[in-house]
């Protein structure tokens, strides 16, 4: 069988090196997060990479089903803390739990200028795409 995508090592040794040496730039797409069902029929995207403002439902570990909105994107780390989801210290101070955005879904997106553009350049890719295998088929 032949690569798929040439750009990319099927070692893994190669591929957890480009993994945790990645830009930042190549961070954020890493860090994308799925759309709820109402996002992705409205925007026909089905996920976006995450960001500060974006209100978002976890959907697994132990804080399944809480949601809330996202104070910070820590890149290095690759997790997401999400408000009010914190752990006590043994000092009693408290900590923002890391959570890693593929284990969340985005309830309600943060739209400006850029996040609309983004949007739509996905979904008139995803739509075109469905053309093009409709007309293959026929």
């Amino acid at each position: 069988m032949t690569k798929i995508n040439s750009s990319l090592h099927s070692s893994r040794r190669k591929s957890r090196k480009a993994h945790f040496k990645a830009p930042s730039g190549v961070r954020r797409t890493i860090m994308s997060a799925p759309l709820s069902k109402e996002l992705r029929d409205k925007h026909n995207v089905r996920a976006i990479p995450i960001r500060k403002d974006d209100e978002v439902s976890i959907v697994r570990g132990t804080n399944k089903g809480r949601t809330g909105k996202v104070t910070s994107v820590y890149r290095l780390k690759y997790v997401i803390h999400v408000e009010r989801i914190a752990r006590e210290k043994s000092n009693g101070q408290s900590v923002p739990l890391g959570i890693h955005p593929s284990k969340v879904q985005i309830v309600k997106l943060k739209v400006d200028k850029d996040r609309e553009n983004i949007l739509e350049r996905i979904s008139k890719g995803r739509s075109e795409h469905a053309e093009r295998l409709k007309n293959r088929e026929s």
